[in-house]
């Protein structure tokens, strides 16, 4: 596990989302310890699947031994072990909470991932690097996802693929209604249960209702120089997949 010092971890443009990075990196560091189990428990394991997806969406450029993928706000780990199964292509996890990279670093103990504490606000990797760039459940997580969409942006390679896996809007009328009360209601009871944070799991639902849908996530990954955008609704619109390439 790397450590770029130039990029310090919550550096962001203004006082505002400095505090916003600060809070989600002490926030996060302090359930990392118990975020597999509830991330699994609280989704009966239907986000395997989805990250399963992710990987089939880059199943082409995973199969390159020149290719390198990178997997922003990584967390630990587990989309960046899902792409590298079977991979020849470099993956490289990145994320700014140092307690979620150790458990992500502890996983691939054989060094098969290389993983870099850095901001995703401000990575520390020149303009056209990675061939894709994935980002799941970390972009609404992000000061400005606009600027934050921009910098995953700058890094992709002319071509190169960017996919997006994040909670969404449930687009079911009767499941919506039912899976809101479950996400707004059970879910922080249960998290803040197992994990000792019940504000954690309070901020997520409210992170998630201030999240642009499906249609204007696709417009912000155009406006940041992207084409081809295209989603996926999953599990009822509970989360979905955008990917967009590089012009």
């Amino acid at each position: 596990m790397e450590n770029f010092g130039a990029h310090r971890p919550g550096e962001s443009s203004n006082g505002a989302e400095a505090e916003h990075s600060r809070a989600v990196r002490e926030m996060f560091s302090g359930i990392a310890g118990k975020y597999d189990l509830l991330n699994h428990l609280l989704s009966l394991n239907i986000d395997k699947g989805w990250r399963r997806r992710v990987r089939g969406r880059l199943a082409e450029i995973l199969g390159h031994e020149d290719a390198t993928i990178l997997d922003v706000a990584c967390g630990t780990g587990d989309l960046s072990l899902e792409l590298k199964k079977g991979a020849a292509a470099r993956i490289i996890g990145t994320d700014f909470c140092r307690p979620m990279l150790a458990i992500a670093a502890g996983k691939s103990a054989n060094g098969a991932i290389q993983y870099v504490e850095a901001d995703a606000m401000s990575l520390p990797f020149s303009e056209n690097s990675f061939d894709a760039v994935t980002i799941a459940f970390g972009l609404r997580n992000l000061p400005n996802v606009d600027n934050g969409l921009r910098e995953l942006a700058r890094i992709l390679k002319p071509g190169g693929r960017l996919v997006v896996l994040e909670f969404s809007s449930p687009v079911v009328p009767g499941f919506r209604q039912l899976f809101n009360f479950y996400f707004g209601q059970i879910l922080p009871r249960i998290g803040g249960l197992v994990s000792g944070s019940r504000a954690a799991y309070t901020y997520l639902p409210a992170s998630v209702a201030k999240f642009p849908d499906q249609k204007a996530l696709a417009v912000r990954l155009e406006a940041v120089g992207l084409e081809q955008v295209e989603y996926e609704n999953l599990t009822g619109g509970i989360a979905a997949i955008h990917t967009g390439t590089k012009r």
